[in-house]
């Protein structure tokens, strides 16, 4: 539905998307997620063609969105962070102007947005002014805009943000019935909800593409550990010492809980697996071990992880570049350098001769005399 490939965005001299390209399949939902200042909000509105990419190309439902803009705008549903809502008029009579400027007929208007509001659960509210609602309802009026038209793809940048948890719940609610019928990117901070919410999840940091994953099979990042927890009864220093004996077990943490229980959190490299190894010596050991379960990344792991890295590399590459300046510009200032030398030299032999001359001059002088 969605092919974003090699997508550039400058802003003067600062990059700010740096050649992303990733896919979104029709009926998917997306999380789209990122710290502050990744470049998030720039690609949406490069979806959405609020503005116009440096460079690459970006195609909804085969349509590119600067070659056939309004091919490719027909297609989408915007709801930014700041919904774009007229506070003076009532939420009917703004849904009708929103569908009178996506060209819905007139004489379908009625029944379509009486559906929309039935799926955003706002018909109570339909001939109340939208400056007097709560943040809840607005922000679902947000919502409601974006689905006007029925398009096929709906892009919500924050839906949640500001919202209370029951809120939150119901929104969460709409996005997943969303998912039946549409093709949805989601940009937000809550990464539960995203997780929740969410079939698949593509995360950039400072412009570049730093992640991608089903939501289902989030993969382990390079470098990471295998984590599990053992939760033994009484003995939990004898079970420390015995997990100790596993020279697979790079680390173990021990958390001490109540009615004698004690938490163990041993890790190995990512692609070991003792469990088996560790129950049967527990078993032979006579220990008493209540649990033991594998300890699966979340979508926060991963995002402090692949977000961390990527600023980090990115110091690097910078620091790389900023040596690679500062040596170019050594070298320059040496060969000015020799070259200054040179001339000196040269100058000085050119000077020679004329200083001969003078002296030649002054002793013809004296003969004469």
């Amino acid at each position: 539905m969605i092919e974003i490939k090699n997508l550039v965005k400058y802003y003067g001299d600062v990059k700010a998307v740096d050649n992303i390209s990733f896919d979104v399949k029709a009926g998917e939902v997306l999380g789209f997620l990122g710290p502050n200042g990744a470049g998030k909000s720039t690609t949406m509105n490069i979806l959405t063609g609020a503005i116009s990419a440096s460079s690459g190309t970006v195609k909804i439902d085969g349509f590119d969105i600067l070659e056939e803009p309004e091919k490719a705008k027909a297609k989408v549903g915007y709801l930014p962070e700041q919904p774009p809502l007229y506070t003076d008029m009532t939420v009917l009579e703004y849904l009708t102007f929103i569908a009178d400027l996506k060209l819905v007929p007139k004489n379908e208007q009625l029944d379509h947005l009486a559906k929309i509001m039935t799926q955003l659960k706002i018909s109570d509210v339909r001939n109340r002014l939208i400056n007097n609602l709560s943040k809840g309802y607005k922000q679902r009026v947000g919502v409601a805009q974006a689905l006007v038209g029925d398009p096929d793809v709906i892009i919500l940048d924050e839906p949640t943000v500001g919202l209370d948890p029951k809120q939150i719940k119901d929104i969460r609610n709409v996005i997943r019935s969303l998912g039946k019928k549409h093709t949805v990117i989601i940009s937000s901070h809550i990464l539960s909800e995203i997780q929740a919410t969410c079939d698949r999840v593509v995360i950039i940091a400072n412009g570049k593409l730093a992640y991608q994953s089903d939501i289902n099979a989030l993969g382990e990042v390079s470098g990471d550990s295998n984590k599990v927890e053992v939760t033994v009864k009484n003995n939990a220093d004898s079970a420390y010492r015995l997990l100790k004996t596993f020279s697979e077990i790079s680390n173990i943490e021990r958390i001490n809980k109540s009615r004698g229980e004690t938490l163990f959190i041993y890790e190995t490299a990512p692609d070991v697996d003792i469990r088996e190894k560790v129950f049967n010596s527990f078993a032979d050991s006579k220990l008493s071990m209540l649990g033991m379960r594998e300890v699966n990344a979340t979508l926060e792991d991963i995002f402090l992880k692949v977000t961390n890295r990527s600023y980090v590399q990115t110091l690097e590459d910078h620091e790389v570049e900023v040596e690679s300046e500062e040596d170019d510009e050594l070298d320059q200032w040496d060969q000015a350098q020799l070259a200054a030398k040179e001339q000196e030299v040269v100058e000085s032999d050119n000077a020679d001769p004329d200083l001969d001359s003078v002296d030649n001059s002054n002793e013809n002088m004296k003969e004469e005399k």
